[in-house]
Protein backbone atom coordinates (compact mmCIF):
# COMPACT_ATOMS: atom_id res chain seq x y z
CA UNK A 1 0.00 0.00 0.00
CA UNK A 2 1.31 3.73 -0.90
CA UNK A 3 0.04 6.46 -0.04
CA UNK A 4 1.36 10.30 0.31
CA UNK A 5 2.15 12.79 3.50
CA UNK A 6 1.09 16.50 2.70
CA UNK A 7 3.18 18.75 5.47
CA UNK A 8 6.53 17.28 7.10
CA UNK A 9 6.24 19.07 10.47
CA UNK A 10 7.28 17.13 13.40
CA UNK A 11 3.98 15.22 12.98
CA UNK A 12 3.93 14.32 9.83
CA UNK A 13 7.70 13.55 9.46
CA UNK A 14 7.20 10.89 12.44
CA UNK A 15 4.44 9.50 10.85
CA UNK A 16 6.42 9.15 7.56
CA UNK A 17 9.23 7.84 9.44
CA UNK A 18 6.67 5.19 10.89
CA UNK A 19 4.99 4.07 7.74
CA UNK A 20 8.10 3.42 6.42
CA UNK A 21 9.07 1.15 9.52
CA UNK A 22 6.15 -0.69 9.10
CA UNK A 23 7.15 -1.47 4.84
CA UNK A 24 4.15 0.84 3.57
CA UNK A 25 5.20 3.26 0.85
CA UNK A 26 5.26 7.00 1.21
CA UNK A 27 4.98 10.04 -0.88
CA UNK A 28 6.00 12.87 0.89
CA UNK A 29 5.42 16.87 0.16
CA UNK A 30 6.05 19.83 2.04
CA UNK A 31 6.27 23.24 0.86
CA UNK A 32 9.88 23.57 1.46
CA UNK A 33 11.57 21.29 -0.55
CA UNK A 34 14.90 21.19 1.74
CA UNK A 35 12.23 19.07 4.70
CA UNK A 36 11.15 16.72 1.51
CA UNK A 37 14.69 15.96 0.26
CA UNK A 38 16.10 15.70 3.70
CA UNK A 39 13.49 12.98 4.65
CA UNK A 40 13.82 11.38 1.04
CA UNK A 41 17.93 10.69 2.24
CA UNK A 42 16.80 9.55 5.77
CA UNK A 43 14.04 7.26 5.64
CA UNK A 44 13.75 6.79 1.74
CA UNK A 45 10.44 8.46 1.09
CA UNK A 46 9.18 9.41 -2.94
CA UNK A 47 9.80 12.94 -2.65
CA UNK A 48 7.44 15.12 -4.61
CA UNK A 49 7.13 19.11 -5.29
CA UNK A 50 4.14 19.91 -6.16
CA UNK A 51 0.88 18.51 -5.33
CA UNK A 52 0.27 17.42 -8.93
CA UNK A 53 3.59 15.35 -8.66
CA UNK A 54 2.12 14.09 -5.07
CA UNK A 55 -0.93 12.55 -7.66
CA UNK A 56 0.79 11.51 -10.17
CA UNK A 57 3.29 9.35 -7.73
CA UNK A 58 0.51 7.25 -6.54
CA UNK A 59 -2.14 5.07 -8.05
CA UNK A 60 -5.82 4.29 -7.86
CA UNK A 61 -7.19 4.86 -5.60
CA UNK A 62 -4.86 7.36 -4.25
CA UNK A 63 -4.79 8.32 -0.68
CA UNK A 64 -3.71 11.35 0.77
CA UNK A 65 -2.43 12.13 4.27
CA UNK A 66 -2.88 15.71 5.16
CA UNK A 67 -0.53 16.62 8.22
CA UNK A 68 -0.62 20.77 7.53
CA UNK A 69 -2.15 23.07 10.14
CA UNK A 70 -5.86 23.54 10.62
CA UNK A 71 -7.97 26.79 9.25
CA UNK A 72 -7.02 28.09 6.09
CA UNK A 73 -4.23 26.14 5.27
CA UNK A 74 -6.16 22.65 5.89
CA UNK A 75 -9.22 24.08 3.42
CA UNK A 76 -6.76 25.48 0.81
CA UNK A 77 -4.77 22.03 0.30
CA UNK A 78 -8.01 20.28 0.50
CA UNK A 79 -9.80 22.28 -2.13
CA UNK A 80 -6.51 22.11 -4.40
CA UNK A 81 -6.41 18.27 -4.20
CA UNK A 82 -10.05 18.10 -4.79
CA UNK A 83 -9.42 19.44 -8.35
CA UNK A 84 -6.57 17.09 -8.46
CA UNK A 85 -7.95 13.64 -7.65
CA UNK A 86 -10.29 11.51 -9.14
CA UNK A 87 -13.36 9.38 -8.40
CA UNK A 88 -13.36 7.36 -5.43
CA UNK A 89 -9.56 8.70 -4.37
CA UNK A 90 -9.14 9.02 -0.39
CA UNK A 91 -8.44 12.02 1.44
CA UNK A 92 -7.46 12.28 5.37
CA UNK A 93 -7.10 15.50 7.50
CA UNK A 94 -5.08 14.48 10.28
CA UNK A 95 -4.31 17.26 11.59
CA UNK A 96 -6.22 19.19 14.46
CA UNK A 97 -9.11 20.90 12.81
CA UNK A 98 -12.56 21.82 13.84
CA UNK A 99 -15.15 18.92 13.68
CA UNK A 100 -17.13 21.45 11.76
CA UNK A 101 -14.79 22.32 8.76
CA UNK A 102 -14.28 18.96 8.56
CA UNK A 103 -17.95 17.99 8.19
CA UNK A 104 -17.67 20.95 5.27
CA UNK A 105 -14.68 19.52 3.59
CA UNK A 106 -16.33 15.84 3.62
CA UNK A 107 -19.22 17.44 1.46
CA UNK A 108 -16.79 19.26 -0.86
CA UNK A 109 -14.86 15.66 -1.64
CA UNK A 110 -18.83 14.44 -1.70
CA UNK A 111 -19.49 16.56 -4.61
CA UNK A 112 -16.58 14.89 -6.43
CA UNK A 113 -17.06 11.49 -5.26
CA UNK A 114 -13.68 11.32 -3.32
CA UNK A 115 -14.05 9.85 0.22
CA UNK A 116 -12.69 11.95 2.80
CA UNK A 117 -11.83 10.52 6.88
CA UNK A 118 -11.06 12.81 9.77
CA UNK A 119 -9.31 11.23 11.71
CA UNK A 120 -7.88 12.44 15.47
CA UNK A 121 -3.97 12.19 16.10
CA UNK A 122 -2.46 11.88 19.33
CA UNK A 123 0.87 11.30 20.17
CA UNK A 124 2.72 14.00 19.75
CA UNK A 125 6.75 14.20 19.62
CA UNK A 126 6.08 10.61 20.94
CA UNK A 127 4.38 9.15 18.61
CA UNK A 128 7.65 7.76 16.72
CA UNK A 129 8.52 5.59 19.05
CA UNK A 130 5.24 4.51 21.31
CA UNK A 131 2.39 5.23 18.26
CA UNK A 132 -0.52 7.28 17.76
CA UNK A 133 -3.81 7.29 18.92
CA UNK A 134 -6.28 8.07 16.39
CA UNK A 135 -9.60 8.46 16.03
CA UNK A 136 -11.55 7.96 13.02
CA UNK A 137 -14.73 9.55 11.51
CA UNK A 138 -15.81 9.02 8.12
CA UNK A 139 -17.33 6.18 5.79
CA UNK A 140 -16.62 3.39 7.84
CA UNK A 141 -16.02 1.02 4.45
CA UNK A 142 -13.17 3.56 3.63
CA UNK A 143 -11.93 3.84 7.26
CA UNK A 144 -11.89 -0.25 6.98
CA UNK A 145 -9.88 0.13 4.29
CA UNK A 146 -7.09 1.90 5.44
CA UNK A 147 -7.21 -0.22 8.60
CA UNK A 148 -3.65 -1.75 7.55
CA UNK A 149 -1.95 1.85 7.61
CA UNK A 150 -3.95 2.64 10.63
CA UNK A 151 -2.52 -0.47 12.58
CA UNK A 152 1.05 0.71 11.59
CA UNK A 153 0.58 4.43 13.01
CA UNK A 154 -0.86 3.12 16.22
CA UNK A 155 0.53 1.39 19.74
CA UNK A 156 -0.50 -2.22 18.58
CA UNK A 157 -3.12 -4.05 15.90
CA UNK A 158 -5.83 -3.95 18.30
CA UNK A 159 -4.30 -1.03 20.66
CA UNK A 160 -4.60 3.39 20.39
CA UNK A 161 -7.07 3.76 17.60
CA UNK A 162 -10.37 3.12 16.32
CA UNK A 163 -13.67 3.92 14.22
CA UNK A 164 -15.72 6.54 16.30
CA UNK A 165 -18.45 7.87 14.51
CA UNK A 166 -19.27 9.62 10.90
CA UNK A 167 -17.76 12.63 9.28
CA UNK A 168 -16.98 14.77 12.07
CA UNK A 169 -16.85 12.55 14.41
CA UNK A 170 -12.67 12.25 14.36
CA UNK A 171 -11.75 15.87 14.90
CA UNK A 172 -14.52 15.75 17.88
CA UNK A 173 -13.16 13.33 20.02
CA UNK A 174 -9.88 14.50 19.42
CA UNK A 175 -11.28 18.02 20.51
CA UNK A 176 -12.97 16.38 23.62
CA UNK A 177 -9.58 14.78 24.53
CA UNK A 178 -7.47 17.83 24.03
CA UNK A 179 -10.08 19.52 26.28
CA UNK A 180 -9.96 16.66 28.82
CA UNK A 181 -6.00 16.98 28.77
CA UNK A 182 -6.14 20.90 29.82
CA UNK A 183 -8.19 19.77 33.06
CA UNK A 184 -5.52 16.95 33.80
CA UNK A 185 -2.69 19.22 32.81
CA UNK A 186 -3.82 21.95 35.26
CA UNK A 187 -4.68 19.46 38.26
CA UNK A 188 -0.84 18.34 38.15
CA UNK A 189 0.05 21.91 37.97
CA UNK A 190 -1.50 22.92 41.11
CA UNK A 191 -0.61 20.20 42.76
CA UNK A 192 3.30 20.58 42.26
CA UNK A 193 2.76 24.05 42.62
CA UNK A 194 1.24 23.55 46.35
CA UNK A 195 4.26 21.42 47.24
CA UNK A 196 6.76 23.33 46.10
CA UNK A 197 4.92 26.53 48.41
CA UNK A 198 5.82 23.79 51.39
CA UNK A 199 8.83 25.38 51.67
CA UNK A 200 9.08 24.15 55.58
CA UNK A 201 8.97 20.16 54.04
CA UNK A 202 11.87 20.49 51.86
CA UNK A 203 9.46 18.39 49.52
CA UNK A 204 11.93 17.16 46.07
CA UNK A 205 9.18 17.41 43.48
CA UNK A 206 11.08 14.99 41.40
CA UNK A 207 11.20 12.22 43.87
CA UNK A 208 7.57 12.50 44.60
CA UNK A 209 7.02 12.44 40.58
CA UNK A 210 8.47 8.68 40.77
CA UNK A 211 7.33 7.88 43.79
CA UNK A 212 3.30 8.08 42.20
CA UNK A 213 4.73 6.50 38.76
CA UNK A 214 3.87 3.09 39.89
CA UNK A 215 1.04 2.04 41.68
CA UNK A 216 -0.64 5.64 42.25
CA UNK A 217 -4.13 6.38 41.36
CA UNK A 218 -2.78 9.77 39.63
CA UNK A 219 0.09 7.87 37.50
CA UNK A 220 0.07 9.03 33.83
CA UNK A 221 1.92 10.03 30.53
CA UNK A 222 1.51 13.61 31.68
CA UNK A 223 3.23 12.36 35.07
CA UNK A 224 6.11 10.69 33.23
CA UNK A 225 6.66 13.98 31.77
CA UNK A 226 6.18 16.21 34.49
CA UNK A 227 9.13 14.17 36.17
CA UNK A 228 11.17 14.30 32.82
CA UNK A 229 11.04 18.45 33.18
CA UNK A 230 11.66 17.85 36.83
CA UNK A 231 14.97 15.56 36.07
CA UNK A 232 16.26 18.47 33.76
CA UNK A 233 15.25 21.36 36.43
CA UNK A 234 14.14 20.99 39.55
CA UNK A 235 12.76 24.91 40.01
CA UNK A 236 11.93 24.87 36.43
CA UNK A 237 14.29 28.19 36.35
CA UNK A 238 14.14 28.59 32.78
CA UNK A 239 10.80 28.37 31.87
CA UNK A 240 8.82 31.21 31.53
CA UNK A 241 5.21 31.05 33.09
CA UNK A 242 2.96 31.69 29.76
CA UNK A 243 1.37 29.23 28.53
CA UNK A 244 -0.19 28.83 25.01
CA UNK A 245 -3.29 26.38 23.91
CA UNK A 246 -3.84 24.97 20.42
CA UNK A 247 -7.35 26.09 20.10
CA UNK A 248 -9.29 22.73 21.02
CA UNK A 249 -9.80 23.88 23.99
CA UNK A 250 -11.93 26.55 23.26
CA UNK A 251 -13.11 24.62 21.09
CA UNK A 252 -14.33 22.34 23.77
CA UNK A 253 -15.50 25.06 25.65
CA UNK A 254 -17.88 26.18 22.98
CA UNK A 255 -19.43 23.02 22.38
CA UNK A 256 -20.44 22.57 25.91
CA UNK A 257 -22.28 25.99 25.77
CA UNK A 258 -24.26 24.95 22.58
CA UNK A 259 -24.82 21.56 23.94
CA UNK A 260 -26.05 22.58 27.71
CA UNK A 261 -23.45 20.45 29.32
CA UNK A 262 -21.54 21.74 31.89
CA UNK A 263 -17.54 21.25 31.42
CA UNK A 264 -16.14 23.93 34.70
CA UNK A 265 -12.82 21.85 35.19
CA UNK A 266 -12.08 22.15 31.30
CA UNK A 267 -13.36 26.06 31.18
CA UNK A 268 -11.47 26.40 34.11
CA UNK A 269 -7.95 25.17 33.19
CA UNK A 270 -8.51 26.90 29.68
CA UNK A 271 -8.90 30.52 31.46
CA UNK A 272 -5.73 29.26 33.55
CA UNK A 273 -3.84 29.66 30.40
CA UNK A 274 -5.36 32.97 29.51
CA UNK A 275 -4.21 34.19 32.55
CA UNK A 276 -0.19 33.03 32.68
CA UNK A 277 0.07 35.14 29.90
CA UNK A 278 -1.34 38.52 31.60
CA UNK A 279 1.94 39.64 33.20
CA UNK A 280 0.34 42.69 34.54
CA UNK A 281 -2.83 41.45 34.60
CA UNK A 282 -5.60 44.36 35.52
CA UNK A 283 -8.15 41.96 37.00
CA UNK A 284 -5.11 41.28 39.74
CA UNK A 285 -5.28 44.99 40.52
CA UNK A 286 -8.73 45.42 40.92
CA UNK A 287 -8.62 42.34 43.39
CA UNK A 288 -6.23 44.02 45.46
CA UNK A 289 -7.94 47.32 45.37
CA UNK A 290 -11.24 45.85 46.66
CA UNK A 291 -9.54 44.05 49.11
CA UNK A 292 -8.05 47.01 50.31
CA UNK A 293 -11.16 49.26 50.50
CA UNK A 294 -13.08 46.64 52.20
CA UNK A 295 -10.44 45.22 54.76
CA UNK A 296 -7.99 47.51 54.76
CA UNK A 297 -5.35 45.31 53.12
CA UNK A 298 -1.94 46.36 52.15
CA UNK A 299 -1.76 46.93 48.62
CA UNK A 300 1.69 45.95 46.88
CA UNK A 301 2.88 48.92 44.90
CA UNK A 302 5.15 49.49 41.80
CA UNK A 303 8.32 50.17 42.81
Amino acid sequence: MRLAIIGLGKMGANMARRLRAGNIEVVAYNRSAEKTTDLEKQVGVIPAFSLQEVVDNLTAPRIIWSMVPAGDTTRQIAAEFAGLLNKDDIYVDGGNSYYKDSIALASMFSDKHIHFLDVGVSGGVWGLKEGYSLMIGGERKIADYLNPIFEVLAPGKNKGWGYVGPHGAGHFVKMVHNGIEYGMMEALAEGFELMHAKQDFSLDLEDISRIWQDGSVVRSWLLDLTRDALQEDRELSNIESWVDDSGEGRWTVHESIDLDVPAPIIASSLYRRFDSRQQDGFAMKVLSAMRNKFGGHAIKEKK
